[in-house]
């Protein structure tokens, strides 16, 4: 794949949790982030892209988010669970992010807040459409997730070289 096409990120936020009592790590999906979940991966299947590669965090609530999105995929991209995605900064993802194979186009990555939010902020030097003041007005609850587009290599990700493309959130 040559550099020059566009690279595609999905940065989704996981579907609401529970608060049982058990660590944060350990907290499963509520009833509605179920919901929730199935709903956004038939968004992101409406997106018509084939993932090549999902990064997932490894805590609970991600993992049962992925499971239930990509159920509504046509294509079930590699996935690879990553534990430094779980309570990571904007520059941490971004770290996860450059190691990413040169031969891999489109990524989603599923984590969570303020993480994602963050990181959507940071690598969006510009947005197409009204993706931006959704956001704005929306932030980034659970299940949400942000499409962005990048021109170079997954090395050189970095703050303000990507471009904000749509946003979806779950109606409240």
């Amino acid at each position: 794949m040559s550099v020059a096409e566009p690279r595609r990120i999905v940065l989704f936020r996981h579907a609401k949790a529970d608060w049982p009592q058990v660590s944060d790590h350990e907290r499963p999906l509520a009833d509605r982030g179920r919901m929730d979940a199935a709903v956004a991966g038939r968004k992101l299947a409406d997106t018509g892209i084939a993932f090549d590669l999902a990064l997932c965090s490894t805590a609970t609530r991600t993992r049962e988010t992925w499971k239930l999105a990509v159920h509504e995929f046509q294509h079930r991209p590699k996935t690879v669970y990553e534990e430094r995605i779980y309570e990571a900064s904007p520059g941490e993802l971004i770290a996860v992010l450059n190691e990413t194979p040169d031969d891999v186009r489109d990524v989603v990555l599923i984590g969570h807040n303020p993480g994602v939010h963050g990181l959507t902020d940071i690598l969006s030097g510009e947005a197409e459409g009204d993706a931006q003041t959704r956001l704005n007005r929306r932030g980034f609850p659970a299940a949400a997730f942000a499409l962005l587009t990048h021109s170079g290599s997954w090395k050189s990700l970095e703050p303000g070289v990507a471009t904000l493309v749509d946003y979806w959130a779950p109606s409240e």
